[in-house]
């Protein structure tokens, strides 16, 4: 597991540069409120990403523990 958060790490932080630039359309949709986040499909998208893989390892772990 620690392997596995040294790997998220370095990748968040490669990835950190190109996820501050902004995408068009910032601004249209009330950029600063939560709406934003959940009517973007760019946001979206990360947002099940995200949630796929918090649903994968709670499953993995529970799986693991129960053996």
């Amino acid at each position: 597991m620690k392997r596995f958060f040294q790997f998220f790490t370095a990748l968040m932080l490669m990835l950190a540069p190109a996820l501050a630039f902004a995408h068009p359309g910032h601004g249209n949709h009330g950029g600063f409120t939560i709406t934003h986040y959940f009517t973007e499909p760019e946001h979206i998208a990360l947002l099940i990403l995200i949630i796929a893989a918090i649903v994968y390892f709670v499953v993995r772990r529970k799986k693991a523990a129960g053996k």
